[in-house]
């Protein structure tokens, strides 16, 4: 049986599950090369804005197991990246600063001028990205003014140490339950500590995400791109793995301490028993985690 046959363990069909969140979502489009960047915003729109940018050939639905959770404290906004998702690709020859450039531009439109931010500005924002997306958030802290009040890098790569190398199966030749399996491969390689936690909903996220990847970001995670551009944040930076993250186990620390090298203040975070996709598999413990770091940055 197909994984998009299968149902959840609350009875509701993982293409069920997704289109419920999609259609709570307003949908925002803005400029991105030579077509249109979508992005989908949950919660109340006099909430505190929290960006979620998501991981390498992803898409918004890597944090579908967060949004409605995070959405009741927070304006949750996520765009499917430049060339990912349903959003179009950058301009030809990108490199990290170029699509966070992208990126910028399209979130203070939408947070608008005027909206409460330092002087007139756009409204101050609280920005997590996973994987490229935390790659593309150190980025986006390196260009920002006043208006981004705080980062986490979550399953970050680009921060100078290596990573181990993890061989994954090219699923563009396959179909039916032989990309189901390359799928699962995939997860279980990259994506998951343990692959008992590869539900349904995870495969068909996974289906749609790859089925819509163009821009292709791997190169950039053995880089140091991450380390030197969030060494120019001027807002407090966080840190966070699952504590069986496969780009950073069992190396961890490594990582930690190459942060604080040009961020000496940054906090740091362990979620036991996760990998990679930590806000995943370990939604209830990331997402608490998440807000009691946004609830301490405001004093709160």
């Amino acid at each position: 049986m197909a994984a998009s046959q299968v149902m959840q363990a609350g009875g509701e069909a993982p293409e069920a599950v997704l289109a419920r969140l999609e259609g709570a979502a307003r949908r925002v489009e803005t400029p991105c090369g030579e077509g249109r960047m979508v992005w989908h915003i949950w919660g109340d729109e006099a909430a505190e804005p929290l960006v979620l940018l998501h991981g390498g050939s992803g898409s918004w639905r890597h944090w579908a197991r967060n949004v409605e959770t995070l959405a009741q404290r927070r304006r949750v906004i996520c765009p499917d990246l430049p060339g990912l998702g349903e959003s179009a690709m950058p301009p030809p020859a990108a490199d990290p600063a170029s699509v966070a450039a992208i990126v910028r531009e399209g979130l203070l439109a939408i947070l608008g001028a005027g909206a409460g931010g330092p002087r007139g500005g756009p409204r101050a924002y609280d920005l997590c990205g996973f994987s490229f997306g935390a790659l593309l958030s150190g980025h986006v802290a390196a260009q920002s003014g006043g208006e981004l009040r705080s980062v986490t890098l979550v399953g970050a790569g680009a921060l100078g140490p290596k990573r181990q190398v993890t061989e994954l199966t090219k699923v563009r030749s396959l179909e039916g339950e032989a990309r189901v399996a390359a799928h699962r491969h995939n997860l279980a390689a990259l994506m998951f500590a343990e692959p008992r936690n590869i539900d349904p909903l995870a495969l068909a996220i996974q289906e749609w995400n790859t089925r819509r990847a163009r821009f292709q970001s791997r190169g950039f995670a053995s880089s140091t791109s991450l380390r030197d551009s969030i060494a120019r944040a001027r807002c407090p930076v966080a840190l966070l793995y699952g504590e069986r993250d496969a780009i950073a186990w069992p190396e961890v620390e490594l990582r930690f301490q190459a942060l604080r090298e040009v961020q000496p203040e940054a906090w740091s975070g362990i979620i036991p028993g996760a990998g990679h996709w930590v806000a995943y598999e370990a939604a209830a413990a990331f997402n608490a985690m998440l807000l009691e770091m946004l609830d301490r940055r405001l004093g709160r």
